[in-house]
Order: C-alpha cells, then structure tokens, then sequence
C-alpha cells in the first residue's frame, strides 16, 4: 500500500491550498518566488497526470508536455478567475489541453471511454490503493491505470495523485459532476477487477 501511495496519491502535495491564488496573483505583480512555490507544490502531481495519460507509449514526451502546460500557465496567469475554479483544477485544465494537443500532433485519435458516461458501476469497498500491499502489485495497478479509457484514466490519476475533488475533476474535464463521478467509479472499479484477477492467477 505504501509503494502505492508514493506513486499514486496526494500526500506529497502541499496540504495547505489556501493561498494558491494568493501565490499566483504575487506572481502577477512581479514576485520572483511565487511561482517558484506553485510549481513545486504542483509539480509532481502534475507531471504524474500528463505521464499516467500519455501511457508508456508517448512517455519521452512527457518531459515536454509539461514543461508546455507551465509555460501556459505562466503566459495565461492573468486569465485565472479563482471565482470559477480553483488553481489547481485550472492547471489540470491546461495539462488535459496540451495532452490533447500532443495527441493531435501525432495524429492520435484517443479512445473514448465507451459506456462509462451511463454506466451505474457500484463503489464498494476499499480503494484500489488501499488493496494493493507490495510494490509489485503497485506496478500492475499502474499498468492497469494506464490501460484504463483516457476519460476514466484522467479522472482516477487527478483525483488519486493530484487530489482533485468531483467538481474540480468535473470543471477541468469541461463535464458535469455527476459524469465525472460516473468516470471515477467506473476506473476504481476495474482496478479492483485487475487487482482481483491478478491475485486469483497467483492462487
């Protein structure tokens, strides 16, 4: 669980969000520091977003997708409207964008998630983080993460890694709440499917 939630959750953030806006609007007025302390309170998870939803096949590009979305969000600071979303559902926003934008350039038409805007997938139980226990199984939940439909993925790794609520997740996908909840438990629920078959294939 532990190797799990290195990879895959918030704890490394900065628990004290408050002030996000505070910082940006510093940077705005020329404050050479405020940035600097959005970036690395940001950066990990934000890096571990754009690299989940590239998946290992665009994951060399990954550097570059994220040096592209803080360039954005530096060039666009002025454009933030903390009455609309946070800052952190804001810079997932522009991170989503410039995935979408590296897909486009490689001529890569990503998949939709399929059913998952209807489907009514129950959420019982624990987390898939919560029931992975040694470091291999966290490689395979990663894997499987990768594997998910980019909608589902893109909701699980922006509520796991980057700690975006329902709404922040619903505000930087552009859909309603209620679809974003529907992605979120569909993408924990086949986690717990691959978590669950790989236990039974090494009964």
């Amino acid at each position: 669980m532990r190797a799990a939630e290195s990879r895959l959750s918030s704890a490394a953030m900065d628990p004290d969000l408050a002030d996000d806006a505070g910082l940006l609007s510093a940077h705005l007025d020329g404050d050479p520091h405020a940035f600097a302390r959005l970036y690395d309170r940001y950066d990990r998870p934000c890096f571990q977003f754009i690299r989940r939803m590239l998946g290992a096949a665009h994951a060399d590009a990954a550097d570059d997708v994220h040096q592209d979305a803080w360039i954005a969000v530096a060039r666009n600071a002025a454009e933030f409207d903390p009455r609309r979303a946070s800052f952190r559902a804001w810079l997932f926003t522009i991170a989503r964008h410039k995935v979408w934008d590296h897909f486009r350039r490689q001529k890569i038409v990503p998949l939709a998630a399929g059913q998952d805007e209807a489907a009514l997938v129950p959420d019982l139980g624990p987390s898939p983080l919560e029931q992975v226990e040694s470091r291999e199984q966290a490689e395979r939940l990663i894997a499987a993460v990768e594997a998910l439909p980019l909608e589902q993925r893109g909701a699980f790794v922006m509520h796991a890694d980057g700690g975006l609520s329902l709404e922040e997740i619903a505000q930087a996908t552009g859909v309603p709440v209620e679809t974003a909840k529907s992605r979120l438990r569909y993408a924990r629920a086949r986690l717990r499917q691959a978590l669950a078959g790989e236990r039974s294939a090494h009964v």
